[in-house]
């Protein structure tokens, strides 16, 4: 009996240390994820454009940069256009070329000046804030404007921190909207927000799609991609991998 509740013990402590290791500064893309920023400009290029919303002042190719690691080896991109100078959002943001529904997202992040402002959206609609030294409802952690923000968790200026998230897009039934989207996200391996239901985009036209619609109210059954934020603050991003799921049925919590 000693040796199966042993071996049993082990089983468990296997699976924890499997499942903490899909979560987390670090985290390796599991199976069936594409990964669609390792460090290269290769890759930059290649799977992202900018968003051309109404606010949009940049032109290809991507003019944020590809820097050195400052904290490990390898390389990160930098928010770094001088169209988004001046919290200009939507002036030189990039989004993905493929567009996504239903995902997993794991993302990585540093933030390198005090007050230093991007973000997160998903399906170029919701934003996951990243903003240094804001601990509101529209700071960092937060699922903007809709949760408080998990300040805690955050690991400050010139270190990297993560984002593990599971998404699942609104639904509709002939063409009207049935159920809103809901997220969980995991922030530095901690869980702070389980199942969030997602009620609009923020923050107007210049923020993503339906931004302008009906307030940001009036949300449509539209793909997006993932989308970052330029505002002319360092901040920088690697590690970025995504995995197209079915949550049809689904709640979003992992």
């Amino acid at each position: 009996m000693e040796v199966i509740m042993k071996t049993l013990a082990l089983l468990l402590l296997s699976f924890v240390s499997a499942s903490a290791a899909e979560v987390g500064v670090g985290a390796k893309p599991i199976d069936g994820a594409e990964v669609i920023f390792d460090g290269s400009r290769k890759m930059l290029d290649g799977k992202w454009i900018y968003w051309e919303g109404p606010r949009f002042a940049s032109a290809m190719p991507i003019k944020w940069k590809i820097v050195e690691d400052t904290v490990d080896e390898g390389t990160a991109m930098k928010t770094d256009d001088p169209a988004g100078a001046g919290g200009k959002y939507g002036a030189a943001d990039i989004v993905t070329k493929k567009e996504y529904r239903d995902f997993r997202l794991h993302i990585e992040f540093l933030v390198n000046n005090k007050g230093g402002n991007s973000g997160v959206y998903l399906q170029n609609r919701y934003e996951i804030q990243i903003k240094d030294g804001d601990k509101t409802k529209h700071g960092m952690g937060a699922v903007i404007n809709e949760t408080e923000s998990p300040y805690q968790i955050y690991k400050g200026l010139g270190k990297w921190n993560s984002y593990d998230i599971l998404f699942r897009a609104a639904r509709f039934s002939d063409g009207k909207l049935t159920e809103k989207a809901k997220v969980t996200v995991y922030f530095n391996a901690e869980k702070v927000h389980k199942d969030v239901v997602i009620n609009q985009v923020w923050g107007g036209a210049n923020s993503g799609i339906d931004g302008g619609n009906d307030g940001g109210k009036g949300i449509t059954d539209r793909l997006g991609g993932l989308k970052l934020q330029c505002e002319g603050h360092d901040v920088r991003y690697r590690n970025i991998w995504i995995k197209e799921l079915d949550l049809d049925g689904k709640g979003t919590d992992f």
